[in-house]
């Protein structure tokens, strides 16, 4: 015990200070595929990608589709000059077409639900969230589990996981969506009391990933459910976890750079 508490003062506090102070970012982290050059290139570059998350218009303008990337990093091997990693944590959008880049995207017009914060900003300081495995990997589990560890912590900031949707304010979905899972996804949104909001983590969930090919799958959470807040990643990091349950909740107003 006095072992404990001689490293506990040595140490002193080790929980990350996000979001009031930007988490430092680890040399070589991968949190999502840059697109440096969108000009010149030829409809073989589609075929770099095992998730069709790269598209190339007549024109030979790219467009890169971050809700299908799933960081394999095939296209940076293919096309250095084109694409990159970058480390930037912060990968969530209120939009899907938010997490498209490229410069021919026509943005659309979409009609965005009002983040919950703005629905009910007396929620702003208790938020449940209601985790449901849809049908992922795996390793998105990992990622929401470190949330509650003593470095991330999301209980500082008012966010707590529950087990019932009856007590939830926020429905946060991992996995590609399974035939099986798709009516107790609608049963457990059904019951959450208004205002809520569902969150869709991980390529899986945003398109359908690997497994949409398979046919199995519903493809994305979006055909199964009005979704608020997208966060790509394969899997995101906790980081990007916390800033789209934060933007879900209207606690932060900030999206991903494009």
């Amino acid at each position: 015990m006095l072992a404990w508490i001689a490293r506990g003062l040595r140490k002193r506090i080790v929980t990350s200070r996000y979001p009031r102070v930007a988490e430092a970012q680890l040399p070589g982290f991968r949190a999502r595929v840059e697109l440096t050059d969108s000009e010149g290139a030829t409809s073989e570059l589609e075929r770099v990608c095992p998730t069709g998350a790269i598209g190339v218009a007549g024109d030979g303008r790219v467009s890169l589709d971050r809700g299908r990337c799933i960081l394999c990093g095939a296209c940076v091997s293919a096309e250095p000059e084109r694409f990159r990693f970058a480390g930037e944590y912060e990968t969530a959008s209120r939009r899907r077409s938010g997490i498209v880049v490229g410069a021919h995207v026509q943005r659309e017009l979409e009609a965005l639900r009002l983040p919950l914060g703005e629905r009910a900003r007396s929620l702003r300081r208790s938020v449940h969230i209601r985790h449901v495995d849809a049908g992922s990997d795996g390793s998105e589990e990992w990622e929401i589990q470190a949330l509650t560890n003593p470095y991330y912590d999301m209980q500082r900031l008012g966010l707590y996981f529950t087990l019932s949707p009856r007590h939830a304010d926020v429905l946060l979905v991992t996995g590609a969506v399974t035939r099986v899972m798709e009516e107790p996804l609608r049963r457990a949104y059904e019951v959450m009391p208004e205002p809520k909001a569902v969150v869709a983590a991980g390529t899986e969930a945003c398109s359908g990933g690997l497994a949409a090919a398979i046919g199995e799958v519903a493809g994305g959470l979006d055909r199964v459910l009005p979704v608020d807040v997208y966060v790509p990643g394969a899997p995101p990091s906790p980081i990007a976890l916390l800033h789209g349950l934060l933007l879900a909740a209207g606690i932060v107003n900030e999206e991903a750079a494009a």
